[in-house]
């Protein structure tokens, strides 16, 4: 899904009134599955569109997302196979990613 999609779709859910954050690849090293700048979309209820990791930890940011939404909050998340989670939630490509998450709207 392209990132011009993934934004129309945050915006159509803000236009339904549905809370919503963005996480955006900031950064990644060595075999990552997604270049900077992929995004999810993520809304109140935990539905989702677009991409940070090709499936790999999209669980775990929707989750991080929904705790933003929740606080108001924006957060960086780091993920790897160094990473202590790395076998619960990691890439099996062996790079490493980071993902900036943001509540938006009103």
């Amino acid at each position: 899904m392209a990132s011009s999609d993934v934004l129309e779709q945050a915006s159509t859910w803000l236009a339904e009134g549905r809370k919503v954050a963005l996480a955006t690849v900031i950064e990644t090293w060595g075999s990552a599955p997604q270049p900077v700048g992929s995004q999810l979309a993520i809304d109140g209820e935990g539905n989702f569109a677009g991409s940070v990791s090709g499936g790999c930890v999209e669980g775990a940011v929707v989750s991080e997302a929904l705790d933003a939404i929740a606080s108001g909050q924006p957060k960086v998340l780091a993920f790897g196979v160094a990473d202590e989670t790395a076998w619960q939630v990691g890439l099996a490509c062996g790079g490493k990613i980071r993902v900036f998450v943001e509540p938006v709207g009103p």
